[in-house]
């Protein structure tokens, strides 16, 4: 064949060919274009993905990785996706994946809560939850710094959504039946609610934090009374019976109220977050707030059954101060039982000016002229029943006559102030007198002559009842024989009316006799013409 060559057949020179192709050869295409797919699913899972958070709870009951939704105002924003205990086994910690382009919601004071079935206050919310499950809820915050580990509140925030408002901070020793979610009420209308509080570090009191929705927030000024409205107020006065509720609801769940004295001067609306006192009742809020109080002791050696702290000390019926302690002691060189009482007594009540005060007149150097004063008139400290139904008691300061020279001891720490015995040690001592003086009465010689005197009687009774009986017999017979006379009567009386008749008959014919007689004396001769005369 021509193609065919022999091994002695010479071979082809070789040629050098000049690179003068430009390009990319086929062998790089395929990484190039791979490279190039990569980095476009790296990217666009980037984007897909959204940021990655971990939140806190105190319990994961309820929740579920991969299903347990994260709502922004009814919209799914993330998902959980593992849950874990944390190190310190104290709490659940969970791991979320936020949807794409959710950074800006992960600021400083963003929030999240779990959405359960809850009654709070007046509301209940998380009903839907019973079908769908627990979820988790979410509010932005107002930051600009960034965050991505937060603890989610055990309680879901009362405002939510930028509701117009402001909040304010009340203090109160006691929390009685307030919630969280308990309405606030201006002029008996809900115009906020409790959106959180707290027991303060000390134990003493609680921290109230309030939100009064706009426009009502205006009326919060730095002066205004706040009060709990929870319940009836009930009071019995000189006036008679008055009775204060805010509402229905206030009645059922307790509440807040607030108002701002209309005597008083004219302040701008409070700053956000001022601080306010919680009163028990609206007449304590409007009672003038303790001015330079100063604590003395009263020593009583009877019963304080009934006191506590707390209760009004009044002078004369105005209210000058309050118990703060009551405990008991004995004197260890007589062995005496005696029962101090702490008082807090108001400069101002007791007459000491504020003006006094102003001027920098000494203030202890007033207060001691002033109730030394008192004391040398006869004012006296005395323990009194308030309430015959509840038993409670008072101390009243008043004037009395007649008692004991007394002095302040002044070198006590707090000093001393005099008492005199109350109505009800009085009583007592009465009472003792009269069982004394009945100790002292022949009680059996008396009872002796009462037994006789009670045998006399027994025997004239006796014989009164004979007596009575026997009258009783004899009227009886009366009684018969005035029938029987009765009967006799009755016959008697039809005789003597026949007689009245007869007698009626015979005056008659005698008046007719006697007009005859009359008649013949004046015409004799009628006896023979008869009364037509002789004939003519």
């Amino acid at each position: 064949m021509a193609d065919e060559r022999t091994p002695s057949s010479p071979l082809p020179e070789s040629r050098l060919l000049s690179a003068s192709r430009t390009g990319i050869s086929l062998v790089w295409v395929i990484p190039i274009v791979a490279a190039v797919v990569g980095a476009w699913v790296a990217v666009t899972r980037i984007e897909s993905e959204g940021p990655k958070i971990t939140i806190v709870f105190e319990s994961a009951e309820g929740f579920e990785a991969g299903k347990t939704k994260i709502e922004y105002r009814g919209v799914d924003v993330g998902t959980l996706t593992a849950i874990h205990v944390s190190f310190d086994h104290r709490h659940v910690v969970a791991t979320a994946e936020m949807a794409p382009k959710t950074e800006d919601f992960l600021v400083e004071d963003t929030q999240f809560w779990v959405v359960r079935p809850r009654i709070s206050g007046a509301n209940i919310t998380g009903l839907g939850t019973l079908i769908s499950g627990a979820y988790l809820g979410m509010e932005i915050g107002n930051s600009k710094h960034e965050k991505r580990a937060f603890a989610a509140l055990e309680v879901p925030p009362v405002v939510t959504g930028g509701v117009p408002g402001r909040f304010f901070v009340l203090k109160t020793p006691d929390l009685g039946s307030l919630d969280i979610g308990t309405p606030v009420f201006f002029r008996r209308l809900q115009v906020g609610e409790i959106a959180a509080y707290s027991l303060d570090k000390d134990g003493r009191r609680f921290t109230i934090k309030i939100f009064v929705k706009a426009p009502y927030d205006q009326y919060v000024s730095a002066n205004s009374r706040f009060w709990q409205a929870s319940g009836i107020d009930m009071q019995l006065t000189a006036n008679g019976l008055s009775i204060q509720t805010q509402s229905l609801l206030s009645i059922l769940i307790g509440g807040i109220a607030f108002e701002t004295p209309a005597s008083g001067p004219v302040l701008p609306a409070a700053e956000a977050n001022s601080v306010f006192p919680l009163y028990v009742s609206r007449t304590q809020a409007y009672e003038p707030p303790p001015r330079n109080p100063q604590t003395y002791e009263l020593i009583f050696n009877e019963s304080v059954r009934g006191l506590e702290i707390g209760a009004p000390v009044e002078l004369r019926g105005i209210k000058i101060g309050e118990v703060v302690g009551i405990r008991a002691q004995v004197d260890v060189k007589t062995l005496k039982f005696s029962v101090p009482v702490m008082i807090e007594l108001d400069a101002q009540k007791l007459g000491v000016k504020l003006v006094d005060l102003r001027r920098g007149a000494d203030l202890a150097a007033i207060r001691r002229r002033v109730i030394d004063s008192l004391v040398a008139d006869g004012v006296r400290a005395q323990l009194r029943m308030g309430n015959l139904i509840t038993g409670s008691a008072f101390i009243a300061f008043d004037f009395f006559n007649g008692v004991p020279p007394a002095r302040v001891d002044w070198s006590q720490n707090p000093p001393q102030l005099p008492t005199t015995p109350g109505q009800l040690e009085a009583v007592e001592a009465g009472l003792s007198d009269i069982v004394r003086k009945l100790d002292k009465m022949p009680l059996q010689q008396i009872g002796d002559n009462l037994q006789r005197s009670l045998a006399n009687l027994d025997l004239t009774l006796t014989g009164a009842r004979n007596t009575l009986e026997n009258a009783d017999t004899t009227l009886n017979s009366a009684t018969t024989m005035l029938n029987t006379a009765n009967g006799l009567v009755e016959p008697t009386s039809e005789q003597i009316e026949g007689i009245d008749q007869t007698l009626q008959e015979l005056r008659r014919t005698l008046r007719s006799v006697r007009v005859l007689a009359d008649y013949l004396e004046q015409h004799p001769g009628a006896l023979i013409w008869g009364k037509r005369g002789k004939p003519q």
